[in-house]
């Protein structure tokens, strides 16, 4: 379980002092509870957070634990060291948006006549509670040839779960190699 503290100051002084202990600023946040501005340290989250199950993940922030969900984040724009980001408590039964990755299954027929499988979209945003909602949207992409594109309308749904983009934009598509 990953541990953090409740950061006293939330001003510029105090965050750079947590960072350069290694420490990363985040928010969790809920609907209908109360902001709670907190620190992890950076390895740690990052080991966590690659390793997780499922898209939500146990947390604990002095003794109190909960589960939550990655809803973003802010990186350095040259080194990409993660800065900052925001938490949402995974409240059962509350329906809510969530991103959830998108998982390309098989060998497309295109791959044999020199194409690549473009994933354009990484991450769909949903609309469910957290007991409904998928590990991952799985895509299976053997029967695609170059040319060929998946869009939002032509993916199966999940019980109990929505998309909320709209159904014509495009999700993976095989294109010609250069």
């Amino acid at each position: 379980m990953l541990e953090g503290i409740v950061r006293e100051s939330i001003g510029k002084k105090g965050t750079k002092a947590l960072r350069r202990d290694g420490y990363l600023i985040a928010n969790i946040y809920g609907k209908g509870l109360e902001n709670i501005n907190a620190a992890f340290k950076e390895n740690e989250y990052i080991r966590t957070v690659r390793n997780k199950e499922t898209l939500a993940f146990p947390v604990s922030i002095n003794g109190k634990e909960m589960q939550v969900v990655v809803q973003s984040y802010e990186s350095h724009p040259v080194t990409g060291k993660l800065l900052h980001v925001d938490l949402m408590i995974a409240q059962p039964g509350v329906v809510t948006h969530f991103m959830v990755p998108v998982e390309a299954v098989g060998e497309a027929i295109g791959l044999k006549n020199k194409g690549l499988v473009n994933i354009s979209k990484r991450r769909l945003r949903v609309k469910a509670a957290i007991e409904s909602l998928p590990k991952a949207i799985v895509i299976d992409v053997t029967d695609l040839d170059v040319g060929d594109a998946k869009l939002i309308r032509d993916i199966d749904v999940p019980e109990n779960v929505k998309f909320t983009d709209s159904d014509r934009v495009s999700v993976l598509s095989i294109i010609k190699a250069k």
